[in-house]
């Protein structure tokens, strides 16, 4: 992993992924003839994979237990996680990070981009109780105008979320700089930056409308 060249850097640097899976499974998902069953598949493992870098710094706390042989120290999570998909297209990365954490609370922000003017609407908000006892884990596949990224860790805080991450698969520089800008204390984990935003606000190169590869509901190749 490593920071970002040409933005500036805040409290949270940006953390990008260099690993030879996430970089595999990333350009499986660009592939516009990965057929839906594989970028299913792809996504719910990058998801994972991003999950365990984006732990790397959360705090522990020891514990003792015994193995079938003799007493020894372990260590247990300091806080909850809760995890937060921003609908719809965020929950194609849930199923992957909840086959790494079963017991994390689940909530969802409901999210989407007016086609015309860009901004965020948001139509729907379910979230755990206690919220500033857990560390939060945002996600959704892109993180493109960093619009609806910013409207739903506001909601988050809003809310007493606290400690607050954003996970990613792909992002690009006009939303990290939004982000970052609006929201300095919240991480960004995300496998690749690419380089621009095309007309209809989409990341290009991209892979495309990730809700529509991921339900099946875009046009087929």
């Amino acid at each position: 992993m490593h920071p970002v060249e040409g933005i500036k850097q805040t409290t949270r640097p940006v953390t990008v992924i260099d690993h030879p899976l996430v970089a595999t499974k990333l350009t499986i998902l660009r592939d516009k003839t990965t057929s839906h069953s594989s970028f299913r598949n792809n996504m719910q493992q990058l998801a994972a994979l991003l999950l365990i870098e984006a732990a790397r710094g959360w705090e522990t706390t020891a514990v003792e237990i015994e193995t079938p042989l003799w007493k020894c120290q372990g260590k247990a999570p300091e806080r909850t996680v809760t995890v937060v998909p921003i609908l719809r297209a965020g929950l194609g990365m849930l199923d992957g990070m909840s086959c790494v954490l079963s017991d994390a609370l689940v909530g969802h922000i409901g999210v989407y981009r007016e086609e015309e003017t860009l901004q965020p609407v948001t139509y729907f908000s379910r979230l755990p109780p206690n919220l500033s006892q857990t560390q939060v884990v945002l996600i959704d596949p892109m993180l493109a105008t960093g619009n609806s990224a910013c409207a739903a860790v506001s909601l988050l805080k809003a809310s007493g979320a606290e400690k607050i991450q954003f996970v990613c698969i792909v992002s690009c520089p006009p939303g990290i700089a939004q982000l970052q800008t609006r929201h300095p204390d919240v991480q960004i984990v995300t496998a690749a930056i690419d380089p621009e935003l095309n007309d209809f606000g989409f990341i290009v190169p991209g892979l495309g409308d990730a809700g529509d590869r991921y339900f099946g509901t875009g046009p087929s190749v």
